[in-house]
């Protein structure tokens, strides 16, 4: 069930809002601006109806502090005013809100708006997921990737958690692909990514295909050597999913690991790092394949024999 947020210090206002619509959808108030900008950013919500006269921060401030959130910066939001003249109507819509509902509000007027902003976000969200989906493996491509990793890695700096970041790259995949044609390589690259993909499942892990053969992967919390130890094994799952390569090169299809592992600070770039996790790659490559190597902030690192 889609989740509504209604923002709005009448307690009147809000329970009739709620009687209106929560037959249809899930319905969360919230009596203050502060207590609805929290909400906003934790709760997963698809459309935010958002009073205008509120005493301390009122609706425009709100609705700006939304539009400059990246995690809250996509929920529609319809405003509920009473000031029905063009100048704050346009004050809104130029603030971010997708629609006004004016006091005193017919049911059926609510209920049509909120129905047809759904209906826009859900679109909406359809079309960004396959605009971020890599259509070979399923999983999340470059784009997203690029948006995500700066979301997760300021949310690591405001956390003061550590944040590993690696890439994977499948061993001499040119050989491969001139050996059994690129029709059975996308194969392979799809079977990988599902390995990959099935050990990183936490809601604070992310996994995307970077281009090719090559795979980048970011996860919090947790030490460097235990970051190391968890690749090692997704590493080995990749070994032993026994795909033959070709005899003059390797007996399996398999993975080499590089990454890196950081309690960021705001000094800090995530891209300075991701060339690091390339780095440590090179290193694996370079040291005889299907292996692991690690750095820690300090560049120590752990080497997988």
């Amino acid at each position: 069930m889609e989740r509504i947020l209604i923002v709005d210090d009448s307690i009147t206002q809000a329970t009739q809002l709620k009687s209106i619509l929560e037959n249809d959808y899930d319905i969360t108030v919230a009596q203050t601006a502060e207590k609805g900008l929290h909400l906003a950013s934790i709760g997963n919500f698809t459309l935010i109806l958002l009073d205008v006269v509120m005493p301390g921060m009122d609706g425009f401030t709100l609705l700006k502090k939304l539009q400059e959130e990246i995690i809250t910066q996509s929920i529609p939001v319809i405003l509920i005013t009473s000031l029905s003249d063009i100048e704050h109507e346009q004050l809104g819509l130029t603030l971010g809100a997708v629609d006004y509902i004016s006091k005193p509000f017919h049911p059926l007027i609510v209920k049509a708006r909120v129905n047809t902003h759904i209906k826009l976000y859900r679109y909406r969200k359809q079309i960004e997921y396959q605009s971020m989906t890599d259509q070979l493996t399923g999983i999340a491509n470059r784009r997203q990737h690029d948006i995500y990793s700066i979301l997760k890695w300021n949310e690591a700096i405001r956390l003061k958690v550590p944040f590993s970041v690696c890439m994977f790259d499948i061993d001499h995949f040119k050989s491969y692909n001139d050996t059994f044609g690129h029709p059975a390589g996308d194969k392979v690259i799809a079977k990988v990514a599902k390995v990959i993909s099935s050990h990183l499942q936490r809601s604070t892990d992310f996994v995307a295909r970077y281009g090719g053969e090559e795979f980048v992967a970011f996860f919090l919390g947790g030490s460097g050597d235990q970051a190391f130890e968890y690749l090692k094994k997704v590493r080995q799952a990749v070994e032993d999913l026994r795909i033959p390569h070709a005899p003059s090169v390797a007996e399996w299809v398999t993975i080499s690991v590089g990454g890196v592992t950081l309690t960021p600070q705001r000094e800090n770039s995530y891209e300075v790092y991701l060339k690091i996790a390339d780095t440590m790659l090179y290193d694996a490559k370079r040291f005889g394949r299907n292996k692991v190597i690690w750095a820690n902030e300090k560049m120590e690192q752990w080497y997988e024999n």
